[in-house]
């Protein structure tokens, strides 16, 4: 971009150097094959496991590397730029870890991070169910105390990292009769080889292929009481401290595609040509090209001012609503636009940017709908009473 990223170190420009050269002998030359199978291999996670590249915020007791969220942004970037979105490190890493961090007990984090952090253990989050997709306070699964257990019973649906998930943190109602759902939530640990608890065949997507995302069933399922993540009816408030990060996660992925669209398009149409000169010299293709870009610039500067806020603890919700909500909506229309200056080839598998194309429609879907994100923005502008 014209205007120079200042929120990277030396010393980060390094880690970038790394994680690139980890995609690039790792996770691409595999991927087409991942793509068939529905998953990405095991060894895949505890490769990134050996580098430090999972749960890398997590403290060094914890199996971590005790560093900011700037270092998570570029294992997200990097993944984003590489066209590989099979991988699920970034929710394992930047979603469940967090909850696991902040909420609960020495007992639980020394159980389950350290193995987090080497690959050997592979989490996924539990929230979305048929029902209950961006309305968490409708989730129908339930957990009921008996004695030092809980029972669970229900479902969740479309979660990344489920088929291959050894440990999934899932949000339960506790107190159903509570007329205000909120307080009904729960958050769980639980693990997959729990008697009762099945997985379904990873879905068929239209995009992100090699991504294991599947159905998850809980047919009373026992799970100890000590796997209860903070308090007790506590898990709406914990989701919604959360969710500000997970949804800058999306947003980095969103402008880092976007910016990885338009150098992929940059190089081919100068180097396609089209009635005797190069596809770049039509007017209309150069018009487009400085659309995007200054688009996709409004948009990492958002997103880098994000991540500072984040790394010091200042992101509010509606902040991240916004760049979950404009960096989506960014990536989607460039790497449309990219496809169409591609021509033909824009539609072929084997193009870099026809495979954005499939993967990027989601990113508007979830981590709650871009719709729920204008209502979280327009309530605090139109609503709040201060």
């Amino acid at each position: 971009m014209m205007i120079p990223r200042n929120i990277y170190t030396e010393e980060h420009q390094l880690f970038i150097e790394s994680v690139r050269d980890f995609y690039e002998k790792e996770i691409v030359p595999h991927h087409d094959q991942w793509e068939k199978e529905g998953m990405i291999s095991r060894e895949a996670w505890k490769k990134a496991g050996e580098m430090g590249f999972l749960c890398i915020n997590m403290p060094e007791e914890y199996g971590g590397s005790d560093v900011d969220f700037r270092y998570s942004a570029i294992l997200i970037e990097e993944q984003a730029k590489s066209g590989c979105s099979g991988p699920g490190f970034s929710l394992h890493s930047d979603i469940v870890a967090p909850y696991i961090l902040h909420q609960g007990t020495e007992l639980q984090k020394h159980k389950y991070l350290p193995k987090m952090a080497t690959g050997e253990i592979i989490a996924a989050l539990g929230m979305t169910e048929p029902g209950a997709g961006s309305d968490l306070k409708n989730i129908r699964t339930t957990a009921i105390k008996e004695g030092d257990h809980y029972i669970v019973n229900g479902s969740k649906t479309f979660i990344t990292n489920g088929y291959m998930s050894d440990l999934v943190l899932v949000a339960v109602k506790t107190d159903s009769q509570n007329s205000d759902k909120a307080k009904g939530i729960s958050l769980l640990l639980m693990d997959t080889n729990a008697e009762g608890f099945s997985k379904n065949k990873p879905f068929k997507k239209v995009g992100m292929k090699a991504q294991d995302t599947c159905e998850l069933f809980f047919d009373n399922v026992k799970v100890p009481a000590s796997n209860l993540i903070g308090e007790e009816g506590m898990g709406f408030i914990y989701m919604m401290q959360e969710l500000p990060r997970e949804r800058l996660i999306v947003a980095v992925t969103g402008i880092a595609t976007a910016e990885a669209a338009l150098q992929h398009t940059i190089r081919y149409v100068n180097e396609r040509e089209a009635f005797g000169k190069p596809v770049s010299k039509f007017q209309n293709t150069r018009f487009k090209i400085a659309e995007m870009a200054s688009e996709i610039q409004m948009g990492r500067l958002l997103v880098d001012r994000c991540i500072e806020l984040l790394a010091e603890g200042k992101l509010d919700a509606e902040t991240g609503a916004m760049a979950k909500y404009i960096c989506t909506e960014i990536q989607c229309k460039v790497v449309d636009e990219c496809v169409q200056l591609h021509g033909g080839y824009g539609y072929m598998w084997e193009y870099w940017i026809a495979r954005a194309y499939a993967d990027s429609r989601v990113q508007k879907i979830y981590a709650g709908t871009n719709e729920i994100m204008k209502e979280i923005i327009a309530r605090k502008l139109l609503d709040n009473k201060d």
